[in-house]
C-alpha cells in the first residue's frame, strides 16, 4: 500500500495559507488603528513557526528518503541469467 498522500496533490501549501493569511490580516488592519504596531509581530512570530515547522518536516523527510536508500544498499540483488543476458550489451 503507498504511502499517504503518494503521488497525490495534498490540498492547499502552508505557504499559501500563510500568503492568503497575510493578505487578510493588512486588508482588515486598514480598518483599525494601532494594528500594524501589533499585528506585525504576531506575524512574523507566525511565519518563524511556519517555517520551523516546514523545516522540520523537510528534514524527517530526506531522513527518511536517506534511510531508505541505505536499506536499498544493503540488500544483495541476484539475477538469473535471464536478467543477465538482458542487461548485457552487445
Amino acid at each position: 500500500m503507498p504511502a499517504q498522500g503518494a503521488g497525490y496533490p495534498q490540498g492547499v501549501s502552508p505557504l499559501a495559507v500563510v500568503i492568503a493569511a497575510l493578505v487578510l490580516a493588512f486588508g482588515a488592519s486598514a480598518f483599525v488603528w494601532g494594528t500594524p504596531i501589533l499585528g506585525v509581530p504576531i506575524i512574523l512570530a507566525g511565519l518563524a513557526v511556519m517555517g520551523a515547522a516546514e523545516l522540520g518536516r523537510r528534514r524527517q523527510q530526506a531522513r527518511q528518503l536517506q534511510q531508505i536508500r541505505d536499506e536499498a544498499k544493503a540488500e544483495k540483488v541476484e539475477f538469473t541469467p535471464r536478467d543477465k543476458e538482458t542487461l548485457t550489451s552487445d
